[in-house]
């Protein structure tokens, strides 16, 4: 669905902080058009034990974000996190655990702010070496905010990692089928942006460039750009800007020449690709020096940026129109049995409190609203496709039989998003759910993404 993950919040923030401190998408009809994976065991690879699995118990690391130490940078925020992902836990060791094994949950809270290179090694060490833990999951990304823990992981360690943020790139330098991404990476996303922008003739009579940050230029070089060609859709001048810390004084120069550029050059649509360039200060920047342009994203987190510019009485709002391949929306999601009939109820029937719905505003402390939804939405999800993967996988749980059944799966089911999921060999992150949507400030109550397509399962 298009609600925000953490890890595009914590980029931004260690953005703001690096000198100081150097010194969590997409997911979009109705649940009943979901299917479940089956309940046949996928080959058998190894009879080893994996690690951290006995004959009654399977232990799995879960690494959660400290919003104690990042409050002030954020309007969100995520309490009792650890009790919401035991009451998934416990729902799957209530009814036999999988395939009698009980879920044996190790819980590490971090900082993001912690310098990145020493943060990864802490918690890959703790979680593979100390703890010996068989697999990963959470908001493990967001927590180093560093691809090395990633691969530190699930190259190093050959432990299955299950977390958000990824890109195709980063699942790719790491084993196949170690990394598991219950979401979209942005180079499919812009695949199937492309594809639906085709479908609908919105690139016709268009000259598009590319606006994206230096961290983004392969994915820009090796996925838009060729697809735009494919297309037959003329380009201008790719920008590529260079942004380091809370100083984006040289990113903005860059931006105004290539603006001027791209006048020259009669480009009339502009593709942003990444979470640095989407921001406010950005495409306030480029809408005013290219207006009318049509712009289009790869970035769930526009959205976040286009209800502030509503809140800020940014007139015209610049984000107006912005395009992008949207996931489930959370008003359908709310209705569907998913979140009726198992993630909601779940969560209720352990914790004892009420769930708020993907909608719902939850007040906080100090003025912050509470990410309640978000918690059980990341944990309802996660938890259940590990469930489903490891009951496939049969009596012998190891890292082989994980990559084994992982290729195998075909369609799965999408707890926390849309009706289309799907992992096989070569495609490891699920989500399948799109549709074509545009940013409209007008709706309630800051704007938000407004349906232009019917949802298809796109699965390539």
């Amino acid at each position: 669905m298009n609600r925000r993950r953490i890890f595009v919040t914590l980029t931004i923030v260690l953005a703001l902080t690096t000198a100081a401190a150097c010194g969590s998408s997409s997911k979009s009809s109705t649940g009943k058009a979901s299917t479940t994976t089956t309940p046949t065991t996928t080959p058998i690879v190894s009879k080893a034990a994996g690690r951290g699995v006995t004959a009654s118990t399977i232990k799995l690391g879960i690494a959660l974000v400290d919003f104690n130490c990042i409050s002030q940078f954020v309007d969100q925020v995520r309490v009792n996190q650890q009790e919401v992902y035991q009451a998934f836990i416990s729902a799957v060791n209530d009814k036999g655990g999988i395939n009698g094994r009980k879920i044996v949950p190790d819980f590490k809270t971090y900082c993001p702010l912690t310098p990145t290179s020493a943060l990864s090694v802490q918690i890959c060490t703790s979680f593979s070496d100390d703890d010996k833990v068989f697999a990963v999951m959470g908001n493990v990304g967001d927590a180093g905010q560093d691809d090395a823990l990633i691969t530190c992981l699930a190259k190093k360690h050959q432990t299955p990692t299950m977390t958000f943020g990824l890109t195709q790139a980063l699942m790719k330098s790491s084993p196949p089928g170690m990394v598991v991404f219950p979401g979209t990476a942005a180079e499919r996303k812009d695949t199937v942006l492309l594809k639906l922008l085709d479908q609908r003739g919105t690139l016709k009579g268009k000259k598009v460039a590319v606006l994206a940050q230096a961290s983004t230029q392969s994915s820009v070089k090796s996925v838009i750009l060729p697809e735009l060609k494919k297309l037959n859709v003329p380009t201008g001048t790719a920008a590529y800007l260079t942004i380091s810390g809370a100083d984006t004084t040289a990113a903005h120069a860059q931006l105004a020449s290539f603006i001027e550029r791209w006048k020259s050059e009669n480009v009339n649509a502009v593709y942003i690709a990444g979470e640095d360039v989407v921001v406010p200060q950005f495409v306030q920047q480029l809408s005013a020096g290219l207006p009318g342009a049509q712009l289009m994203t790869d970035v769930d987190d526009a959205l976040r940026s286009g209800q502030d510019d509503t809140k800020n009485n940014v007139t015209p709002n610049p984000y107006k129109g912005m395009l992008i391949a949207g996931g489930y929306n959370p008003s359908d999601y709310a209705k569907t049995d998913k979140w009726l009939k198992y993630c909601k109820p779940t969560y209720e029937k352990y914790t004892h409190k009420v769930a708020p719905g993907p909608l719902d505003k939850v007040p906080g402390p100090n003025g912050k609203q509470l990410d309640t939804y978000g918690s059980i939405n990341d944990a309802c999800q996660l938890v259940s496709l590990f469930r489903d993967i490891t009951t496939k996988m049969g009596p012998y749980v190891n890292a082989d039989n994980w990559v084994a059944t992982v290729d195998s799966l075909g369609t799965v089911t999408n707890y926390g998003g849309g009706p289309y999921a799907s992992l096989k060999a070569g495609k490891y992150d699920f989500d399948d759910t799109f549709q074509l949507q545009e940013f409209d400030p007008t709706l309630p109550p800051n704007g938000n993404w407004k349906s232009l397509t019917p949802y298809e399962n796109i699965s390539n």
